[in-house]
């Protein structure tokens, strides 16, 4: 039974960002928000709330385990796994300055996350735990990343008119609707991933980490997989390329952030490892898109290989 409510709540989590990342773009098309905005926030933030929740769930129910190595295992499957396939289906052009900047913020952003989950190597406590005043910092600077892209969108605002499609600004209440019942969906699904994989983890002899990282890591990144893939085959590179920076940035600055805040996360010493590869491979990411300005079939096939050298280390190392 407890498979059965996994998939439903996976199915749920799915389905309901898919539908408010639909109604929220639709409706920031009709207010001719520009693409780049789009893609680094509404869509990035819709992608994003599959995480939020299970993270801000597992929060609420104390383990620890689930919401930073859903942060951190999300982190790494956008940047390997969703970016990899993405490149493979169609390679992606980075065209925007603005969304090349956004790696280093993201890069910036997992540092910090390192910094104040260091507790006994920085400050000789007993115990690496991030807590309130750690959650409040990282939330500060998710609002100086906000009040930035948000600065840097309207400059770059384009002049002529967003041309939208019939269907998808045809009725406000439509697309309320959807971004409402989706976010809903949301909520709902989160919170029976959460049970489902605890319950799951127990019975196997899991950690809570590793099915963090593993099981709700991946599920929850369905989204961002389904979203760049479809934006990159539509030539919409900006969008596919800002939907994995910008999720990325939004799981560390307010995913990490808002969970720590409702309850203090116990961290465990493995999970510093996983963290690091985070980084390094974000410096990747980084290499790519200044040197080649593309990320092709070659890159993609590079994360790929790192995703998975990187699963058979973690399901090992359990």
């Amino acid at each position: 039974m407890v498979y059965i409510l996994l998939i439903i709540g996976f199915i749920l989590l799915i389905k309901g960002a898919d539908y408010f990342v639909e109604g929220a773009s639709n409706i920031a098309f009709k207010l001719n928000v520009s693409p780049l905005l789009i893609g680094l926030t509404i869509v990035a933030f819709g992608t994003s709330a599959p995480e939020a929740t299970v993270s801000i769930a597992g929060a609420l129910e104390g383990s620890a385990g689930v919401v930073l190595g859903n942060v951190i295992g999300s982190n790494i499957v956008n940047i390997t796994l969703v970016l990899g396939i993405t490149a493979l289906v169609a390679p992606i052009a980075v065209k925007s300055e603005t969304v090349r900047k956004e790696i280093p913020f993201a890069l910036l952003a997992g540092i910090v996350l390192m910094i104040l989950m260091a507790d006994v190597a920085l400050q000789g406590a007993a115990e690496n735990i991030l807590g309130l005043g750690d959650g409040l910092v990282i939330l500060l600077i998710f609002s100086v990343f906000l009040y930035y892209v948000f600065e840097i969108a309207m400059k770059n605002r384009t002049e002529a008119q967003v041309e939208v499609e019939a269907d998808a600004g045809e009725s406000w209440l439509k697309n309320i609707l959807l971004t409402t019942g989706g976010l809903i969906a949301i909520v709902f699904g989160g919170s029976m991933v959460v049970d489902g994989a605890i319950e799951i983890a127990l019975a196997l002899g899991m950690s809570e980490t590793l099915v963090g990282l593993t099981i709700v890591a991946v599920g929850t990144s369905l989204p961002e997989i389904i979203t760049s893939i479809t934006a990159a085959m539509k030539n919409q590179g900006d969008i596919a390329f800002g939907n994995i920076v910008g999720s990325n940035i939004f799981n560390i600055l307010f995913v990490a952030g808002a969970s720590s805040t409702i309850a203090p996360l116990a961290i465990e010493s493995k999970l510093f490892f996983d963290g690091w590869v985070m980084v390094v491979l974000t410096v990747l990411l980084l290499i790519f898109s200044r040197t080649h300005f593309r990320i092709g079939r070659k890159e993609g096939a590079v994360m790929l290989a790192a995703y998975l050298a990187y699963l058979v280390y973690i399901i090992i190392r359990n």
